[in-house]
């Protein structure tokens, strides 16, 4: 398979990784044998997130053994920084880690940013300076709320739809990305379906 790195972390991996969403789906059983068949076949990337119900305990369960040959990405939701080290714990314990590789704002309405009374980005950059997250990522459907992250320097990775069905704006934000050497994180390849 195909390497690529993403930006300026230096995670190097196949292009094709795991967005473990459809994991929460099946049966524990099912989902370990999918998600090893996975790591068997190649894949060192796996994307969960709190908001997928047991996506990342089933991951946890699955991966654990090989923790230090892959990498993982996870997402809060959370608009607190009470809930951001709620989600941030129970991530760590559900993914049986000490630390998650890409910690990602899940879809925010916003681009958090230092300094903008939420102290949700003050709460990435903390848990950075504890060990507990490797690099800080945005994820969202929001091109202008995209932007805005790439633009800021703030994040090492953004997450945002990205298929055959994506216009030129889509394309500029992919560029955009790489011109700040930001780790661009396709999601969505498929557009549900609609290719």
């Amino acid at each position: 398979m195909e390497k690529v790195t993403l930006g300026r972390t230096g995670i190097t991996v196949n292009r094709n990784g795991f967005g473990a969403l459809p994991i929460q789906r099946v049966t524990g059983e099912d989902a370990t044998l999918i998600l090893r068949k996975a790591y068997d076949r190649g894949i060192r990337f796996f994307d969960s997130a709190r908001w997928y119900s047991d996506s990342e305990e089933k991951l946890g369960n699955a991966l654990s053994d090989v923790r230090k040959d892959i990498y993982i990405a996870t997402k809060t939701g959370s608009t607190t920084v009470e809930g951001f080290w709620k989600d941030l714990e129970t991530s760590l314990n559900n993914l049986k880690t000490d630390y998650i590789d890409i910690y990602q704002f899940h879809n925010p309405s916003f681009c958090p940013k230092p300094g903008d009374g939420t102290g949700l980005y003050e709460a990435m950059l903390e848990a950075k300076a504890q060990g507990k997250i490797h690099f800080i990522g945005l994820t969202n459907h929001r091109l202008p709320v995209a932007i805005e992250a790439c633009e800021s320097g703030l994040y090492d990775t953004i997450q945002f739809p990205f298929s055959y069905l994506a216009d030129q704006k889509d394309i500029d934000l992919v560029h955009k990305c790489k011109e700040h050497n930001i780790g661009f994180i396709c999601m969505k390849a498929l557009s549900g379906g609609l290719n």
